[in-house]
């Protein structure tokens, strides 16, 4: 079916286009929820005379999604579930739950506007993306647990992870810089040996450019 959208369609195309799409697709989702019109003489006439109020329209909900965006970042929402020993849910976390997690946080949402490419079926940590307007995608954390002690426990080891990550980072993991091959020696033994050379060897530069008046001491000489 051949439709004009009324609003950008993610990775179909923006607000104006005319496209080509499943009929399904069409009638069960971007007809009945006014995204889109069937692209004939007469709602392509329409839509050109209410384009400018479209793209009014637009522009206002797309601002008044930046501010709830804003508000939400950093948002976790925790979901309490029944799960086995290995962490495996009795059940599923569906988009539905999400959506009535997050609106118990004071932010109204529907399950439509949760992209969730599959269901949750273990306990841990998600990012969920949230589309509160088609220009806008707000990505929040979803702690599903058996508990609140469970979840307060997997919150505070994802902080300190992201910690040690942030850790690596600002000091270029230097201990991973100093990799040595085995394959160049003939056994482990002497492969830590180098690497520990190479450990000294980066302390004393490091030495040597915190300490410039060594080396202008021997030029003096």
């Amino acid at each position: 079916m051949q439709i004009i959208l009324l609003e950008k369609v993610l990775k179909l195309g923006q607000m104006g286009d005319i496209v080509n799409v499943k009929d399904g697709f069409a009638r069960n989702y971007l007809l009945p929820q006014k995204k889109a019109l069937r692209a004939n003489p007469e709602n392509i006439k329409i839509f050109e005379e209410k384009k400018a109020n479209l793209e009014i329209d637009n522009l206002q909900q797309k601002e008044d999604a930046n501010k709830v965006s804003e508000k939400m970042k950093g948002l976790s929402v925790v979901i309490i579930r029944q799960a086995s020993e290995s962490g495996q849910l009795y059940g599923s976390v569906t988009s539905r739950d999400i959506a009535k997690s997050i609106s118990d946080k004071g932010y109204k949402t529907s399950r439509k506007q949760i992209i969730l490419n599959k269901t949750i079926k273990q306990i841990g940590i998600y990012k969920i993306e949230v589309s509160l307007h088609p220009e806008v995608i707000e990505t929040i954390d979803i702690n599903v647990a058996r508990s609140s002690e469970e979840a307060k426990a997997q919150l505070k080891n994802s902080l300190v992870q992201d910690s040690k990550k942030d850790d690596n980072i600002l000091s270029g993991n230097k201990e991973a810089n100093l990799s040595v091959s085995e394959d160049f020696f003939e056994n482990k033994e002497l492969a830590d040996n180098a690497k520990e050379n190479m450990k000294m060897d980066e302390e004393t530069q490091e030495k040597g450019n915190n300490n410039p008046s060594i080396e202008t001491d021997k030029i003096n000489e």
